[in-house]
């Protein structure tokens, strides 16, 4: 059994910073891609960024050049460092990743809130 074990979230205000992280434990080959979604009261679950094995990264647009995503392998964790934040950013926050054992499987962190608000 992979899980993935997110930590991190909290209440924030406007204009201050958090950082998010998801370790990954269990008995697999490797780690392909590793993300964080979001998803909002009322809202589908949404991309904010997306990181390969190899280290390129993807941002929704709402996050370029305030969100950063970065990973150690060697951890099996991923992170997500968000400056500059918005009560607009104020949503669960879902780690994603792709576990490589006998077959590629998708698996989700049970997620982490994060409030921004003054």
């Amino acid at each position: 059994q992979v899980q993935l074990v997110e930590s991190g979230g909290g209440l924030v205000q406007p204009g201050g910073s958090l950082r998010l992280s998801c370790a990954a434990s269990g008995s697999f080959f490797s780690i392909n891609n590793m993300g964080w979604y979001r998803q909002a009261p009322g809202k589908e679950r949404e991309l904010v960024a997306i990181i390969s094995r190899g280290g390129s990264t993807n941002y929704a647009d709402s996050v370029k050049g305030r969100f950063t995503i970065s990973r150690d392998n060697a951890k099996n964790t991923v992170y997500l460092q968000m400056n500059s934040l918005k009560p607009e950013d104020t949503a669960v926050y879902y780690c994603n990743a792709q576990i490589v054992r006998a077959t590629i499987t998708t698996t989700w962190g049970q997620g982490t809130q994060v409030t921004v608000s003054s």
